[in-house]
């Protein structure tokens, strides 16, 4: 099956009204022949800028006539790591800058790939929408509800094509567990869990020491509350509340985007999250929560769970649980259709059946593909603002203790 829409194609429900988006005269105008190179820009030069959108881009660079031309970031050092990779992959350094406003005024930059902070993912990405600029974006793609439905407006108006980094449902082996799905072999789903467990909280990998010139805080910050420099804070975001959101986007959005990928589920209705710091207390004074536990119900008929626990590894697991059996999707490179628990057990699932691949594109080919085609990337848009809602909803249920609705058709999150 071909997973690629096309933007002609009606786009329904989650982002903006239920109103019909069509490709504009002016987005097929930016086609590009092959012949053509397409310009990016690095937004965002930490390890997943450098070491996972560079690196990943690379070996479709001939392919793909595609170049990496400018990098920003607001460290100086991390500029200069990233430029001294686009010298390494394409012959030349790439163009050095502080603020993602400069890249955005660039006018030979055909795409950006936006890696920065999750608090300043919509920023960055709205402004690509507003300079016509397509886009990947990191996930989680929201910490703000109403700055969600900003940029994504903004990327439907522009017509950009733009992939969200969830990148777990451009494997074959997931592909290949949604075909499996499909065939309704689990029999009645009721629920869908994983529990992700560490030893310790990720966000102390990421601690280093920065020095404070070579660092402009103040683009960092963005609309984040005005303090002074932490080199913790700067290289440790991921583990405090006015940049990020902690485990539940961190690494939740990967399960909740791909629950919606296998299933083909729409919107939560319902939303409860507890979670709190029982392990890690120390010097840092990390506000993200080292335990969450978020449960959501589907209007599918199915709850989802997610769970992580940073302070002891054991017992990690990605399951769906049907009346028929259960898919293990544990090993993500080799998940497993089994009868065992299935309260119907009618002989339809026997022994453990591995689950064949289904080849597709790589996640960041698949965005160069689309690139050029124009065609709607596999991550669209639309999926990254289903995860965000989902997401969403359970951290303001963590942050007041009440469960948490969504209505689809007024695009609202509220107590109920």
């Amino acid at each position: 099956m071909d997973q690629h829409v096309s933007r002609r194609t009606v786009l329904k429900a989650g982002v903006g009204t239920s109103a019909a988006w069509a490709v504009s005269a002016a987005s097929y105008a930016r086609v590009k022949g092959a012949n053509e190179r397409i310009a990016i820009a690095q937004i965002g030069c930490g390890d997943r800028g450098v070491k996972a959108h560079m690196a990943g881009i690379a070996p479709y660079a001939k392919e793909q006539n595609i170049e990496v031309t400018a990098v920003c970031d607001p460290w100086r050092v991390r500029q200069e790591v990233a430029s001294a990779a686009a010298q390494e992959t394409y012959g030349r350094p790439a163009r050095k800058f502080s603020s993602y406003r400069e890249v955005m005024a660039l006018k030979d930059i055909d795409a950006v790939m936006i890696a920065s902070p999750d608090h300043v993912h919509t920023a960055h990405l709205k402004a690509a929408a507003e300079a016509g600029k397509d886009a990947y974006c990191e996930k989680p793609l929201a910490t703000n509800f109403d700055k969600l439905k900003e940029a994504c407006d903004a990327v439907k108006k522009a017509n950009l094509v733009v992939q969200i980094g969830t990148q777990l449902r451009s494997l074959p082996s997931f592909t290949g567990c949604r075909e499996l799905y499909k065939t309704g072999v689990l029999g009645r789903v009721s629920r869908i869990a994983q529990r992700r467990n560490n030893e310790r909280p990720y966000w102390y990998g990421y601690v280093k020491d920065v020095k404070p010139e070579d660092v402009d805080w103040k683009e960092f910050l963005g609309d984040a509350p005005a303090q002074p420099f932490h080199p913790v804070k700067y290289s440790g975001w991921y583990g405090y509340r006015e940049f990020s959101d902690g485990p539940v986007c961190g690494y939740g959005s990967h399960f909740l985007d791909l629950v919606h990928y296998i299933t083909g589920a729409t919107f939560p209705t319902s939303c409860v999250c507890l979670g709190g710091t029982f392990t890690y207390k120390d010097e840092n004074n990390f506000t993200c929560p080292d335990q969450v536990d978020a449960v959501w119900i589907y209007p599918e008929g199915f709850m989802v769970s997610y769970l992580t626990l940073c302070g002891n590894s054991s017992d990690s697991c990605l399951k769906i649980f049907g009346d028929e059996g259960v898919l293990d999707m544990t090993s993500w490179s080799s998940p497993v259709l089994m009868a065992d628990g299935g309260a119907r057990r009618s002989g339809k699932i026997r022994g453990k059946n591995p689950v064949p691949d289904v080849p597709r594109p790589d996640h960041f080919l698949d965005w160069l593909q689309c690139l050029r085609s124009r065609q709607t990337c596999n991550a669209s848009i639309d999926a990254g603002y289903q995860h965000a809602v989902a997401c969403l909803m359970a951290v303001q249920s963590f942050d007041t203790g009440k469960r948490m609705v969504y209505d689809a058709q007024k695009r609202e999150i509220r107590a109920g």
